[in-house]
Order: C-alpha cells, then structure tokens, then sequence
C-alpha cells in the first residue's frame, strides 16, 4: 500500500499524521531540516483544535507542557479594563484552552508519531522539491541534506511546509513575497512572577502600539514562563526574506513602553528580564484560489498564512487536518476527498485571514483608542456592553470555536 506523503513535521503535519494513523492508513512524513528542535514562540490552541487533540488522546500530555487558559483581557494603554471574558473550560466549552510554546507541542506531537507511526516513516533530512501524478498516485523528489534526491512514491502528497511552502511557490511561482501589514512584533519568553490569576491572557493598547502577554508553564513555586509580543506601526519597514531567528535589540521598541506599569503587570520589567528577543514582520498572504491540483493539496500556513490575531492560527491548521482525515475515512475516490476538504476549509480560512486585516476580536482596543485616547470612567461610556459582545461573538462565529458549535462537536469525539 503506497503511503500518503505529508512534507513537512510542524504541529499541522503530525497532527494529520496521527489522525490518519488512528485510521489505520500508511503514512510517512518527511521533514527538511536535519534536527526539528523546540522551536518558536508561545502560541494558544482554542477548544475548537483541543477537541482533535483529545480526540488523539494527548489530553494529558498537554497538560504536562502547558497552561489551561482562564480569561482574556483587553486594556487600553492606561491599563484600564475594556473587555474580559472566560476562556476554556471556564466559558463553558467541554475542551479547555491552551496556552503552550509552539515548539513543546511540536516535540510532544513528534514522540507520539514516532511512536505510532514507527520512527522509520518520520524521517528528517528531506526538502520537497517537486512531483507529479501518476496514474495511481503520485511521486515526490525529495532533497536530501547530503545532496541526493531521492523519487518517493506515494498515494498522494500533501503539503504541510508552513509559510515557506515549497509546494505553494511550485503553483503560485509569482506570487511574490508575503504581504507586510505595517506592523512588526517583536517576541519573547521571560520568567517573572504570575499576573492576574496566573493563567489569564492579556492584551493592551490599540493596533498600533500594542502588548500581550500569557503565561506558558510554571516555573518554581511563584514564577512562571511568560510568553509576550509587543507591537508597534513601522509603516516605512522595508521586509526582506522572512527570518524567524532576526534576534534584536530591546532599545529598538522599549521606548514606546516605559510607563506601561499598570499595578498588576510590569511590562518594562517582562521586556528586560528576556534574554532572547526577535523580530516578527506582522505579514500574510492573499487566499488562493485553490490549494488542490490532482495528487496534491496544501494544508495549514502553506495553505492559509495569517495574522497572529485572535489567538487561531495553529488551531486552524489543526482543523484542517482533522477535516482532510474525516474526509479519507469516508473512503471516497481522492478528488472527491480532497475537493469535499478544500470546498469546507479554504473559503472557512479566506474568512479569517481578512477578518484578522481588521483585527478580529482585538478591534474593540483600537474602538477604545479612537472614541477615547485619554481614557474613560467606565468603558460603557465609551463603547456600550453589546457592541462588546457583538465584536467577540462575531469572530467566535467567523473562526468556529463559539461555544454551541465546539460543544456539539464534543459527543463524536473520543479517545483513541
């Protein structure tokens, strides 16, 4: 039985791996780099994404490496509360929410495919580099790390190769570079003591002077790892060839921070006691048109790169996965597979890539900037309770995870 060919090991790629691999299906993922390391930055997974994760089992796992998210607070740059909601388990979803470095669930989703998969069919060292179809499926020439390729065939190939998709530039060879938003975001992980109740996230200011902050695990009895993004409008910013290890400077955005002391948080002091800050051009890409060409599909930020707003873009590439495999456990033909996965997801994902252009939920700090930029008494002065709500249930509904949608999911998913 030829495999499917996943290229490339992020969190979307194993996902997809082991839900395929719950099917019973041949699988073999091949990963560029030589070494995959616990790379990255913090990152959240909404109930939505949890519900797969628990459906594979790893209900535990994740809590060994994360924090269950409480709340989400908005403040303007005075501090001052504009929004606050529960999140998880506490808002009422059956799946909690977690707060987690992208690179720990990279490592745990990686021990548990070569595990159920077999270490043989997790193979690093091999870059896609091109394919095409043949009658029966498909075969993918793979650059291997010493230099040789190596033609692998396969049922069908999907790509899972992240914002730098080979496979995309392959179909999409003048699309240039992706789009830069006038925004960077400079990110870090520093241990300080908790804020608020120790598993709260916070956000704080408007679109163009912006800061967030939540906490990742605990360390010691009263620290914890916080991981945190403070942003700033650089409209003049020149992007060149996206670099996620650009480490920087504090003194470069510092500056716009040095009062923000607000009682409960400390942000000058969370930004000095990072050892390691980078730099993050805050940029997209347009929605395609299609992301399925015979053989092949694309998946995850290969398919849809987006914003880092609203907390969903690892959850959205979970989706993904879990639709493509619900797809090939129907057992249909492959174009029917794919094309029922790409007619749900990829309008789904156009939806949220320009809803998070307009700053998704996080739109109701820069509401509160512009209607009142000293300040308010009550936030209902400023903008009423129900615009609140409107601007919060609106995402929720636009990125799938409102509480009616996830909870009725929650019956049909059960451990392996």
């Amino acid at each position: 039985m030829k495999p499917i060919i996943i290229a490339g090991a992020g969190p979307v790629g194993l996902t997809l791996a082991l839900l395929l691999n719950q099917q019973g299906k041949s699988v073999l993922v091949l990963e560029a780099v030589d070494e995959i390391q616990p790379l990255g930055v913090g990152i959240n997974l909404l109930p939505h994404s949890v519900r797969v994760l628990c459906g594979l089992g790893l209900e535990p796992k994740l809590d060994e490496i994360a924090i269950r998210t409480s709340a989400l607070h908005y403040y303007n740059k005075l501090g001052q509360q504009i929004w606050a909601e529960p999140r998880g388990l506490n808002a009422g979803y059956h799946f909690p929410q977690f707060s987690i470095h992208r690179g720990e669930l990279q490592m745990m989703l990686l021990r548990e495919a070569r595990f159920k998969l077999g270490e043989e069919q997790v193979r690093t060292g091999y870059k896609l580099d091109s394919w095409k179809d043949t009658a029966d499926g498909i075969e993918a020439t793979f650059e291997k790390t010493n230099g040789e390729r190596e033609v692998i065939e396969g049922a069908c190939l999907i790509a899972a190769d992240g914002i730098k998709s080979t496979a995309r530039k392959t179909l999409y060879p003048d699309e240039g570079s992706p789009i830069y938003g006038g925004r960077i975001l400079w990110r870090g992980v520093t241990i300080d003591k908790p804020f608020l109740d120790g598993s709260t996230m916070f956000m704080a200011g408007h679109q163009d002077c912006k800061f967030v902050a939540y906490p990742l695990m605990p360390v010691g009895e009263d620290k914890v790892l916080i991981n945190w993004i403070a942003e700033l409008s650089v409209p003049d910013y020149v992007q060149n060839e996206q670099d996620w290890n650009k480490e920087v400077s504090i003194d470069v955005f510092r500056p716009s921070f040095e009062d923000w002391d607000f009682g409960w948080v400390n942000v000058p002091s969370i930004i000095d006691n990072c050892e390691h800050v980078y730099e993050f051009p805050l940029s997209d890409r347009d929605p395609l048109p299609q992301w399925t060409f015979g053989n092949m599909t694309l998946i995850g930020d290969a398919a849809h790169p987006m914003y880092p707003i609203g907390s969903n873009g690892a959850s959205q590439g979970i989706l993904d996965a879990e639709k493509l495999a619900d797809e090939f456990a129907k057992g249909d033909d492959l174009t029917t597979t794919f094309a029922n996965y790409e007619k749900e997801r990829r309008p789904a994902t156009a939806n949220i890539v320009l809803l998070n252009r307009k700053n998704g939920p996080e739109q109701v700090m820069q509401m509160a900037e512009e209607r009142s930029p000293d300040g308010f008494d009550h936030i209902h002065d400023v903008i009423p309770q129900a615009e609140l709500e409107e601007v919060a249930a609106r995402y929720k509904q636009t990125a799938g995870f409102n509480i009616e949608a996830v909870n009725k999911d929650a019956k049909e998913t059960q451990p392996s």
